[in-house]
């Protein structure tokens, strides 16, 4: 009895020993792995954006109906003999 008693003891203290030289190496390798995971998506994430930017891009340098649009939207450029109204909303009266 004494005997398989005592390889038991060697066998759980071998156990133990390997559990803490690993264990912490294998956590580092999940939470790398989990942090790798988050960039793939982000890495998706970004060229769908970019992707979309570079046919906005595209739009812009080769469409001109586009680009006066856009001049006039977010420039504010107006044609010439055109009068540029502005509305402005009140808020108190609501």
């Amino acid at each position: 009895m004494l005997p398989i008693l005592r390889k038991a003891f060697w066998l759980f203290g071998l156990s133990v020993f390997l559990l803490f030289i690993f264990l912490p190496g294998y956590t580092k390798l999940q939470e790398l792995r989990d942090k790798n995971r988050e960039l793939e998506v982000k890495i998706k994430h970004l060229s769908i954006d970019n992707a979309l930017l570079q046919q906005e891009l595209s739009r812009i340098e080769n469409d001109p109906f586009y680009q006066e649009k856009i001049a006039r939207e977010k420039m504010g450029v107006v044609r010439k003999g055109e009068v540029p109204v502005k509305i402005f909303i009140d808020k108190n009266k609501r």
